[in-house]
């Protein structure tokens, strides 16, 4: 069946994106691919481009005028999956720091295990992460600790990047509310599922840090985050969310 759509951030991922698509796209289970490129100067979309005759049917891209941020990235691209009703959305990053050989234990998860949100999770089991220096494991680590306290969630890795939705919770949280655009994001799309009782499994993953290419991260990106889960948790508590 062709129900299920990876959708993949890119700027400037011209190291990783051939490998990364082949990757997805050899699973035994079908997936599709979506790739949300923001106008990367080395090339990246051209290279999409190519590979589509390959892959045709399958792989399909977005690109935009410019460096946008991740959340309206990935926004983008759950409007463009529900507008071509997929039942399951993936977000992935390029990097293969999330494993496409894990796919399918999302879809499982969500497929056949009854859950809304499955979550790729990095410390559902201890703290999974190769090749990150001790300080970032930490700072990730205690995000997760930090958005618990703050907003109730029993979510172990609220932070993390590799997940997948059914279509309903999509339709169910208003992603036109969509306000965050780095880690930020990620909490806020957890935290209006969670509000809207929809059901999240964490299913455990090894996250590899990326070996090709320049991380994206910033400390800016980490500040939105901090102010951003207090903002989240007293929007709800007025019911503003």
């Amino acid at each position: 069946m062709d129900d299920c759509i990876v959708i993949i951030p890119t700027y400037n991922e011209i190291e990783n994106i051939e490998s990364i698509i082949r990757a997805v796209l050899s699973q035994h289970k079908v997936f599709h691919v979506l790739i949300i490129d923001d106008n990367s100067p080395d090339q990246t979309a051209e290279k999409v481009i190519m590979l589509q005759s390959e892959f045709e049917g399958r792989l399909f891209i977005e690109k935009r005028a410019g460096k946008l941020g991740l959340g309206t990235a990935y926004v983008h691209g759950f409007r463009w999956a529900l507008e071509n009703k997929y039942d399951y959305i993936f977000e992935m990053d390029a990097d293969f720091s999330h494993n496409p050989n894990d796919l399918e234990k999302l879809y499982d998860a969500c497929h056949f295990g009854g859950a809304d949100l499955a979550i790729g999770s990095r410390y559902v089991t201890g703290v999974n992460v190769v090749n990150w220096p001790l300080s970032r494991v930490l700072m990730s680590y205690f995000a997760s600790v930090y958005v618990q306290f703050v907003t109730g969630m029993k979510i172990h890795d609220a932070t993390a990047g590799f997940v997948c939705y059914k279509k309903q919770v999509l339709k169910g949280i208003n992603i036109d509310k969509i306000k965050f655009v780095g880690y930020a994001f990620q909490i806020e799309m957890k935290y209006r599922t969670f509000c809207k009782k929809f059901r999240i499994v964490e299913v455990p993953i090894i996250f590899t840090d990326r070996t090709k290419g320049q991380s994206k991260m910033s400390s800016a990106i980490f500040q939105e985050a901090v102010i951003g889960v207090i903002s989240l948790r007293l929007k709800k508590l007025v019911n503003a969310l």
